[in-house]
């Protein structure tokens, strides 16, 4: 699974504007200012702020 690298410049956080980070196994996007990761399904992000998930209880892709 590859996420294109051009979508993931301008993607953003939908809470805080604030810049993402990919998880090493590309199943889901970070934003290390909320502290919460955005889960990746069929290499599309779910950019819900309410499908977050705490960055402490991520144990990857659930969906």
């Amino acid at each position: 699974m590859t996420l294109n690298k051009d979508l993931l410049d301008i993607l953003v956080c939908p809470k805080c504007k604030g810049s993402l980070l990919l998880q090493p196994q590309e199943d889901g996007l970070v934003c290390p200012a909320c502290k919460v990761v955005y889960p990746v399904k069929d290499e599309i992000p779910i950019m819900l702020v309410d499908q977050a998930v705490p960055e402490k209880e991520w144990t990857g892709s659930k969906l």
